[in-house]
């Protein structure tokens, strides 16, 4: 059992910017996707549950502008993903968003995403119109639903290839073998590009004869979807507009499989190359690196993972004359599992290289980046995971930096008299100042103040709300930190957590939750909360979430061949008192990983499993249940297909068993 109290800090731990910027906490928010501004300053935060949020002068409203919850499917990386406010929102009221569609009910394969159209009226949303519907979302990765507005009034959409290909299609399997953005006739794995009521501009790349809208889902094959404007693409997570350029020019940042992350400049009609290319290589290779066919686009920056950057999100070009000279123009880009934010410079031979800008925000964090306004000015805001879900800037000031409070207690509840230990030795001035440190250890009472980092107070029997506020030697105040403190009679409650120990891809795993809580006596299914994420090497997916003393969710699938060997399931239980004091409890659950090994006769020919290449004979880790596709290339030197061992067609799909198996190719000699 795990106490937690309320700290609201300046930044993660370690969280570094340049000189002269300081990165702030803006709200704290769960599991927060993206966000927009409208032209009176207020912000709209989408959250991967449902709620469209509203910050307003300074404070997140209690009452959210819409919740989509009842409608859409938020395990794995689905969810209400993206957002973007009309540009003659003054006048029409218009919000679109972006979101993952419980068509059939049970948040399987039959999920699709979706474009709504909502009127905002004061800070509700009203009534929807769906532009886009139908789009495929098989896997429940892979959704990209990015949503912004050209300078050239066209509503720009980003889509994702499904992670694997969809039903009813062809089959081409999952992850680096997945090739339904080569599909012309579906809108998976491009970027759209629609006028506000969901019609075709005049002037899109695909019109005409051969071509017929997709805004209701997949058209015959053969055809092309009008509302494409460029494709290839796997899960181009978020896009980006140039505020500076005189016309719509933008930046796609493309999630890579295994190899490469890249950063493309849109064009209308480009091909980016997915599942052919992979960053400016081949799909999977570090080598194989020369020019593309003929027909497709490289990207202008990739980046490979021997630094563990691993996954591109949000991107932002810093508007001009906001910054000192180095940034303008300048393009800011983050990546998910390093927990960085990079800067784009041109590096003199055609090409860019990448500079840190923000560093330690911790994993799992930078999701969106936008600029907004702050002050007289603008600064650079970002949706983050890290830290329970926050909304974050990052600001520029000539000026004095303010200072950051933080602040610990130890204990925070316990028997009354209660002495409560604090420590705000986690503070720190930008410049490298003295602190001097206030204390108001109850709401309405006057501060107290050290030089020192720590002190205490004795509480008697209640509940309290602690802050620190430090100041550095020019004056200038921090943003109040809180903690909240209960002296007895409450104490937190207890949490554990009942699970399955492993699981089979697929399956149904419920997990219960029991806790206790010594004033409370019984406590109500509301204060038992659920959140669950898929742990991939060092970085998490949520996966599902819930309320209640118990919760069930589909068993997931690793993200690809890689995944099986480092990902498994972590179920977060957290148990609330009526006095707002918590415990929480984790259990992690494994996969159950089998060894498959394919072979060849005679050995030394090539398998592609799931994509990826292997030498029979060769074992890979797979997961019981998980469904691998297994192809043997033909003709080889002077060998041809002949028969699969489990008598599968030459490219078939395996559902994973329970003990290890192996799949033999058999080749024949070829007549010459």
């Amino acid at each position: 059992m795990q106490l937690t109290a309320t700290v609201l800090s300046a930044g993660p731990a370690g969280a570094a910017v340049p000189t002269g910027f300081s990165d702030e906490l803006v709200t704290a928010l769960g599991g927060p996707t993206s966000l927009a501004f409208a032209p009176d300053g207020r912000m709209l935060i989408t959250t991967q549950g449902g709620a469209v949020r509203v910050f307003q002068n300074g404070v997140l409203l209690a009452t959210p502008a819409a919740d989509l919850s009842g409608r859409l499917c938020a395990n794995s990386e689905r969810g209400l993903l993206g957002i973007a406010v009309d540009p003659s929102f003054a006048t029409n009221g218009f919000v679109f968003l972006y979101y993952s569609f419980n068509k059939v009910g049970d948040c399987g394969t039959g999920t699709v995403n979706r474009v709504g159209r909502f009127v905002m009226t004061g800070n509700t949303l009203g009534s929807e119109v769906v532009i886009v519907d139908n789009i495929p979302s098989p896997a429940g990765n892979h959704n990209a639903g990015d949503l912004q507005f050209g300078k050239d009034g066209m509503l720009y959409v980003s889509v994702g290839d499904g992670g694997c290909d969809y039903p009813g299609g062809t089959p081409s399997g999952c992850g680096g073998s997945n090739d339904a953005s080569r599909d012309r006739h579906s809108l998976v794995g491009k970027v759209l590009r629609i006028d506000r009521d969901g019609a075709i501009p005049i002037d899109n790349p695909f019109t005409g004869p051969g071509t017929a809208r997709c805004n209701l889902g997949n058209i015959s094959p053969g055809l092309i979807c009008q509302e494409a404007f460029a494709w290839g693409l796997r899960n181009p997570f978020r896009i980006a507009f140039d505020t500076n350029a005189a016309g719509t020019r933008f930046h796609i940042n493309d999630v890579g499989q295994n190899t490469w992350e890249e950063v493309d400049l849109a064009a209308a009609g480009a091909d980016y190359g997915w599942n052919v290319r992979e960053g400016h290589c081949a799909n999977g290779s570090t080598s194989d690196c020369g020019p593309p066919p003929a027909g497709m686009t490289n990207p202008i920056f990739d980046y490979g993972r021997a630094d563990g950057c691993a996954s591109i999100t949000g991107g932002a070009f810093v508007p001009n004359g906001i910054w000192p000279a180095a940034y303008t123009g300048k393009y800011l880009f983050a990546d998910y599992v390093c927990g960085r934010i990079f800067r784009l410079d041109p590096n003199g031979a055609g090409g860019f290289n990448r500079v840190d800008f923000a560093t330690g925000l911790g994993g799992s964090s930078a999701v969106h980046l936008s600029f907004g306004p702050w002050n007289t000015s603008q600064a650079l805001y970002y949706t983050t995971y890290a830290g329970g879900g926050q909304i974050r800037r990052i600001v520029y000031t000539a000026a004095n930096i303010p200072p950051t409070a933080v602040i610990q207690a130890t204990p925070a509840s316990g028997p009354a008299p209660l002495t409560v230990n604090f420590n705000g030795g986690g503070s720190s001035d930008p410049e490298g100042g003295a602190l001097t440190y206030e204390w108001t250890f109850e709401a309405g009472t006057a501060p107290v103040t050290t030089t020192t980092a720590t002190t205490s107070h004795v509480y008697p029997a209640g509940s309290y709300t602690a802050s620190l506020v430090v100041v550095d030697p020019q004056g200038a105040r921090s943003t109040p930190a809180t903690t909240a403190i209960a002296a007895g009679p409450n104490t937190a409650p207890t949490a554990s957590v009942a699970a399955p120990a492993t699981f089979r891809v697929g399956d149904t795993i419920t997990v219960t939750g029991s806790g206790g809580d010594a004033e409370d006596q019984t406590l109500p299914d509301s204060a038992f909360s659920w959140t669950v994420l898929r742990h991939h090497g060092t970085h998490t997916h949520p996966w599902a979430s819930g309320t209640g003393r118990s919760l069930s969710f589909a068993a997931p699938a690793p993200e690809d061949l890689a995944a099986a060997t480092n990902s498994y399931v972590e179920v977060i239980l957290t148990v609330r008192d009526s006095g707002g004091l918590t415990g929480t409890a984790t259990k992690n659950v494994q996969p159950r990983k089998v060894q498959l090994t394919v072979a060849t006769a005679p050995t030394g020919l090539r398998i592609l499993v799931n994509g990826t290449s292997f030498t029979g004979p060769s074992t890979f880790t797979s997961w019981e249940g998980w469904s691998v596709t297994l192809e043997a290339p033909s003709p080889q030197k002077k060998w041809t297909f002949r028969s699969w061992s489990d008598g599968g067609a030459q490219v078939h799909t395996v559902v994973t068993p329970a003990s290890a198996t192996t799949f033999t190719a058999n080749f024949a000699k070829r007549n010459t």
